[in-house]
């Protein structure tokens, strides 16, 4: 699966990685500032991929939470959905080792990749749109860069139309919807499917809108697609 990079501004392709001290969002910048200075030794910065470019699973969550991955600079680390995300992937297949929220635990992602649509934390765990947008350029890098891709999986909808967008598509064409499943069209997608899920936050986990069971059907389905793990 290719695709290609999308340009930054300038006519410039963007890398995968956002700079330490990324200036492109000046609210997300006054954030990590403050932070920075509250809590000098936590990561505070743009949160980078983790797992191999050679994966063939990518998933794309919204943001890093201001005491999980902007803390501990691995996504969904530190915080409840970390948890959740982390045994469901160690059950299936694509994780093995011990996660004890921690980036120095012995947990190793297999052929699997997370990344978030915003790199940054933001305040309130809430993006805004023109944020959104000046990450994508950075989205579209990571995902050309992941060259064996045959599916990805979105965590809520800010996360999935932000991957639809990406991959060139319309809304319209690729609703966002727990247990949906969207094949990406064109001679250069190589058979991706785009999976999506209720993000594994404890506020959708609390008040049911999103149950382990509903979780762990969405990687059943993904498993049964990739087959055995390798």
């Amino acid at each position: 699966m290719k695709y290609s990079e999308t340009p930054a501004a300038g006519g410039v392709v963007a890398p995968s990685q956002p700079s330490r001290d990324c200036p492109l969002c000046p609210r997300l910048v006054e954030f990590r500032n403050e932070w920075r200075a509250k809590e000098p030794s936590w990561h505070n910065a743009p949160v980078p991929t983790f797992g191999r470019s050679s994966a063939r699973l990518l998933i794309i969550g919204l943001a890093p939470g201001l005491r999980g991955a902007n803390r501990t600079g691995r996504p969904f680390t530190g915080d409840y959905a970390g948890d959740l995300l982390y045994d469901t992937l160690i059950e299936y297949g694509f994780a093995r080792g011990e996660y004890r929220a921690d980036p120095n635990d012995t947990l190793e992602l297999v052929d699997a990749a997370i990344v978030n649509a915003v790199r940054c934390v933001p305040p309130q765990n809430k993006p805004i749109g023109a944020e959104i947008n000046n990450c994508r350029p950075f989205l579209a890098a990571t995902i050309a860069r992941h060259t064996d891709l045959a599916a990805i999986l979105a965590l809520g909808r800010i996360a999935h139309d932000s991957v639809v967008r990406t991959l060139g598509l319309r809304l319209k064409d690729a609703p966002f919807g727990h247990g949906a499943t969207h094949e990406i069209p064109g001679e250069t997608s190589g058979g991706l499917r785009l999976f999506d899920s209720y993000h594994c936050s404890r506020y959708n986990t609390n008040t049911g809108v999103l149950t382990e069971k509903m979780f762990k059907g969405v990687f059943a389905e993904i498993r049964n697609l990739l087959g055995a793990p390798r």
